[in-house]
């Protein structure tokens, strides 16, 4: 997976647990649910999917948004037997 940091900095061929574990730092505990999806290389309903299966975790901001728990991604990732059970 290659991704982009917030500088602008390519992270070159680094696995998806790393690449989410990257972005912590920067983006806090929770993503929204495009980032999820894109970091995880999935779509948006799939991740939907996984939130209501109870495979991903979320938490709603103020004004009502959704965000899923990073915490939740990369023990899918990690526990979760690899991006196929995704």
């Amino acid at each position: 997976m290659i991704v982009n940091d917030t500088s602008g900095d390519r992270i070159e061929s680094i696995g998806t647990a790393e690449a989410i574990e990257a972005f912590v730092p920067r983006i806090g505990r929770s993503v929204s649910l495009d980032h999820a999806a894109q970091l995880l290389g999935v779509s948006r309903r799939t991740i939907y999917n996984r939130i209501r299966d109870g495979r991903l975790q979320t938490i709603r901001t103020m004004n009502g948004s959704q965000r899923v728990l990073i915490d939740s991604m990369i023990s899918v990732v990690d526990g979760g037997g690899g991006m196929s059970e995704i």
